[in-house]
C-alpha cells in the first residue's frame, strides 16, 4: 500500500505529517506512521493545535494540574503544545539521527499575534526553543515583512526555523536572503552551521482556491481552462528560484563552511477542489531536496492510489511562467492574490489561536478545585 510514499521518498521528498495531538502520541498511531508510510517529520500550527485541544482527548490530567496551579491560560497553553511536540520529537528521534539532523524534526509555531512584530517573535522563538529543548525542533516564524528580519536574527543564533505562510516568489526570495544572512551572523559568532536546519513552507492549495474564484467571476472558456494550474505553476516556479539561490556565490562561501541548504516545503497540499485529484498537489510537485507536508487524508489517498512518476518540477519553469502570465493577462493580480492570501493566514492563524484561549479557560475554570 505504501509503494508510492517509498517511491517519493526515493525521489528526494521528504514525507512530513501535517497534524499533530496527544491521542496521535500515545496510541502509537505517529510511531506506526513513522515505520510504515515514510513520516520523517511533524509540521503544527495554530489550527492543528485548536482542534487537537478541543477535542479534550488526552489532556484532561494536564488541564487539571495547570487549573490547580493557577497558571494563566497562555501559560496552560505552552505547557500543553511544548509537551506534544517535545513527546513526537522523541519518537521522531532516530530519524533525525539517522538522517543527520536532516529530517525528524517537529515543528511549532510562534504565537501568531506577534506575526507583525519582529522583535517579539524573536523572544517568542528562543522561549520556544527553551521550553521544547530538543534538538530536532523548528520553531515557525511567518514570513510577514516583520518575519524577515526575525528570521535571520533567529538562525543567527544557532536556532532552527521553519519560515511558514509564504505564497509569493518575491516574498519567498526574502526568506532565503534572510536565512542566508542569519547564516552569516552565525558563522561571525562562531557557531557550527552545520547543526542549523531550515525549510521554507510555500503555500499551494490556497493559490487555487482563491485564483480560481476570479476564473470563475470572468467565466470565459479562457479563463476556465486556467482553473487547476496557478498553485503548481507558483510553486514551480518557487523551486527554480530554489536552485538558482543556492547555486549562487553566496551560498558556495556558505557551503564550504558546512552549512545547509533551506529545503523548500510543500504546505497546504490537500486538495480543496473535488474536481481535481486528491494527490494533485503531491504528485505533481515531486523534485529532489523538497519537504511535502501533508494531512493524514492525503497522505492515505496517495499511499492508496497515488502515482509517482518521478521529477514533475524540473523541465516545467517556461510553461508556469506562461500559466501566471495568462492568469495575469485576464485581470487578475498576482500581487494582489498573494498579499490576500499572507493576510488571511495570519488571521486565520489567529482566529485559531484566539478560539484555543477561550476554550483552554473554560477548561481551567471548569477543572478548578473549590476552594475549601
Amino acid at each position: 500500500m505504501t509503494d508510492a510514499l517509498k517511491r517519493l521518498s526515493d525521489e528526494g521528498v521528504a514525507i512530513w505529517l501535517d497534524d499533530l495531538s496527544r491521542k496521535r502520541i500515545t496510541s502509537g498511531n505517529l510511531a506506526e506512521l513513522i515505520d510504515q508510510s515514510h513520516v520523517v517529520g511533524v509540521t503544527t500550527n495554530p489550527s492543528i493545535f485548536q482542534k487537537a485541544i478541543s477535542s479534550g482527548d488526552g489532556y484532561e490530567q494536564q488541564l487539571a494540574d495547570l487549573a490547580a496551579r493557577k497558571v494563566t491560560v497562555e501559560e496552560a497553553i505552552r505547557m500543553i503544545t511544548t509537551a506534544d511536540v517535545r513527546d513526537a520529537a522523541d519518537i521522531l528521534r532516530p530519524v533525525f539521527d539517522a538522517t543527520d539532523g536532516q529530517d525528524g524534526r517537529v515543528s511549532i509555531e510562534v504565537d501568531p499575534r506577534l506575526a507583525h512584530e519582529t522583535t517579539a517573535t524573536v523572544a517568542e522563538a528562543k522561549q520556544l526553543a527553551w521550553l521544547v529543548d530538543r534538538p530536532n525542533t523548528l520553531i515557525k516564524i511567518p514570513a510577514t515583512q516583520a518575519g524577515l528580519p526575525a528570521i535571520t536574527e533567529v538562525i543567527g543564533l544557532g536556532i532552527s526555523v521553519n519560515v511558514t505562510l509564504i505564497f509569493s516568489l518575491e516574498r519567498y526570495r526574502a526568506v532565503m536572503d534572510a536565512y542566508l544572512a542569519g547564516l552569516e551572523k552565525a558563522r561571525e559568532r562562531g557557531l557550527d552551521l552545520s547543526k542549523i536546519h531550515s525549510v521554507a513552507s510555500f503555500f499551494v492549495s490556497r493559490v487555487d482556491t482563491e485564483i480560481d474564484k476570479r476564473l470563475d467571476g470572468i467565466g470565459t472558456d479562457e479563463a476556465k481552462a486556467l482553473k487547476g494550474k496557478a498553485a503548481l505553476a507558483n510553486a514551480r516556479l518557487a523551486y527554480e528560484a530554489f536552485e538558482e539561490v543556492f547555486s549562487s556565490e553566496r551560498w558556495a562561501a556558505l557551503d564550504k563552511a558546512h552549512a545547509n541548504k533551506q529545503r523548500p516545503l510543500w504546505a497546504s497540499t490537500g486538495v480543496k477542489d473535488p474536481a481535481y485529484k486528491d494527490t494533485l498537489y503531491v504528485v505533481d510537485l515531486v523534485a529532489p531536496g523538497t519537504v511535502n507536508t501533508m494531512p493524514e487524508a492525503t497522505l492515505e489517498a496517495t499511499a492508496d492510489h497515488g502515482v509517482v512518476s518521478g521529477d514533475t518540477v524540473r523541465g516545467t519553469y517556461d510553461q508556469a511562467r506562461a500559466d501566471l502570465a495568462a492568469v495575469e493577462k485576464l485581470g487578475i493580480a498576482y500581487d494582489d492574490v498573494v498579499q490576500l492570501l499572507e493576510d488571511e493566514g495570519v488571521e486565520k492563524f489567529e482566529a485559531s489561536w484566539n478560539d484555543l484561549l477561550q476554550s483552554t479557560e473554560a477548561e481551567l475554570r471548569r477543572l478548578a478545585p473549590s476552594e475549601a
